[in-house]
């Protein structure tokens, strides 16, 4: 039940079934030799295993108290009612906001607040960090110059850095094909996998592009650009169940903090200059996102090297 795959250039390629809790990561790499996304396991000792199944226990009992309307069980990413927690950029606001959960607020800062997600949460920061140090930099950078504007704005979680968080609820959670175009478009998205199923007979993760067939046992994260990459998930089996819940961080945030904490039209009439310069910028914005991987070389030199 560990990381199974099926594409040659996936390192180490470790034999199946050697694996049994999807705890050893695995980096996936194109063919420039750059982690584009990591299967990051989870640490293997009874503590967090312990807190991965209370965590699942935790958003799986508020879903099924929530209640939740029909309307919010059908939309593009599958059926079943999400709730995302954090912060949120875009419709015409004039600057980043708290969402408003509405009815399922209790629901939602109660999920934040359990020590077990926030265990889970901030395992992804840190995994996040040594694979990707760079682009985890950018992350930490545009955070503080959030920060700096308004203080108040908080993060779902303080020990990880991610702006936004979404719990997907149901018994037997699995997504349709999609791209997640909220997300930062070279940034990487945290998904945690949660429940109680046999991991290599469904709830495989699905990457598209990447012709990637993936098992993705309870408790197991993986980082990946989830607006960049389709992706979807295989159902579990009957009488199973599965739930899961991610962190990213919308692309209108950055945006947002790179045009000096203004929208582009109070940028554009404000600063005329600084509004071309940032345009001229936009057109190299894919490159310069790419620059920000790593690669299996690079982690295996100095810290210093590779954040410099």
């Amino acid at each position: 039940m560990g990381w199974v795959v099926s594409a040659s250039f996936l390192l180490p390629l470790l034999p199946p079934q050697t694996d049994l809790a999807g705890s050893t990561p695995r980096p996936i790499v194109d063919r420039n030799g750059r982690i584009i996304a990591v299967l990051a396991g989870q640490p293997d000792h009874d503590g967090y295993r312990d807190a991965t199944q209370l965590a699942f226990e935790a958003i799986r009992d508020a879903g099924n108290n929530a209640r939740f309307p029909a309307e919010m069980r059908k939309h593009r990413r599958g059926l079943f009612a999400a709730v995302n927690v954090g912060l949120f950029y875009g419709q015409g606001q004039w600057t980043p906001c708290w969402l408003n959960n509405k009815d399922y607020t209790g629901l939602a800062e109660g999920l934040l607040a359990n020590a077990n997600i926030q265990r889970m949460a901030g395992f992804a920061d840190a995994a996040f960090q040594l694979w990707a140090p760079r682009l985890y930099q950018y992350y930490r950078t545009h955070d503080a110059g959030l920060r700096a504007h308004d203080s108040d704005l908080r993060r779902p979680f303080k020990t990880s850095v991610f702006f936004c968080t979404a719990f997907n609820f149901g018994r037997s959670v699995w997504t349709f094909k999609h791209r997640d175009v909220l997300n930062l478009a070279f940034g990487w998205c945290a998904v945690h996998a949660l429940g109680h199923y046999n991991a290599t007979l469904g709830g495989h993760l699905v990457l598209w592009d990447l012709r990637l067939v993936i098992e993705f046992p309870h408790g197991a994260l993986i980082l990946l650009p989830s607006a960049t990459i389709a992706h979807s998930n295989i159902p579990v089996q009957e009488g199973e169940e599965r739930v899961s819940f991610t962190q990213f961080s919308p692309g209108g945030i950055f945006r947002f903090i790179d045009n000096g904490c203004k929208t582009v039209e109070g940028l554009e009439r404000e600063d005329p200059e600084e509004y071309g310069v940032v345009q001229a910028r936009m057109a190299s914005r894919w490159e310069e996102g790419l620059k920000l991987l790593s690669t299996i070389d690079e982690l295996t030199t100095t810290e210093e090297s590779i954040v410099s």
